[in-house]
């Protein structure tokens, strides 16, 4: 690792925000919160970028009383369990990207799906810090095919929706005990 890599680190660490080099010329950037919004100014050149969210698409897939979920493989949170999913790609619809990622994540693919909510978290990049997440989430069923974990899954693991959410439990991102809270629901009001 960079002396510059290892420098973020240790200042993330201490609590101060991490810096990384601005596009146009190079100089350290950081984020700043002005008039109510978080913004990424370069004190050199006056070059801004505004923090805005970067889109997410998911997948719950469900089999019966059982939720398809992943052990991470990478960093952050590295083996805790996580919905596939993953961040948008430019020109993709959500829907085709939370296919795309379920695809990728587990080899499965599902017909007919629900649109489930929107979902606000946050995501931490090493040497940039936090960014905040948009999460779009879809429902599915499963029909036929076993998961196998590919790209960013260690494993792919059916685990029952009455013990996802509980406390105790290492999942990967906040949002995910209200996803499955509002599935819960969606299972309540019209159960399958």
């Amino acid at each position: 690792m960079s002396a510059r890599g290892r420098a973020g680190g240790r200042a993330a660490a201490r609590g101060r925000a991490p810096s990384f080099p601005c596009v146009r010329c190079g100089a350290p950037l950081r984020r700043v919160a002005t008039h109510g919004r978080r913004e990424i100014r370069c004190p050199r050149c006056r070059f801004l970028i505004f923090d805005y969210p970067r889109a997410c698409a998911g997948t719950v897939v469900l089999k019966g009383d059982q939720v398809l979920m992943l052990r991470r493989a990478h960093a952050p949170k590295r083996g805790w369990l996580d919905i596939p999913g993953g961040f948008m790609e430019a020109n993709e619809t959500i829907e085709r990207a939370a296919r795309r990622e379920l695809r990728e994540e587990t080899g499965l693919a599902l017909g007919r799906v629900s649109q489930l909510g929107i979902y606000w978290d946050r995501y931490y990049l090493r040497g940039f810090g936090y960014f905040p997440t948009l999460n779009f989430y879809f429902v599915g069923w499963w029909r036929k095919g076993t998961p196998r974990a590919a790209d960013d899954a260690a494993s792919a693991e059916w685990i029952p929706l009455a013990k996802l959410g509980t406390p105790g439990q290492r999942l990967a991102w906040k949002h995910m005990r209200d996803v499955f809270r509002d599935v819960r629901r969606m299972r309540k009001s019209s159960p399958r």
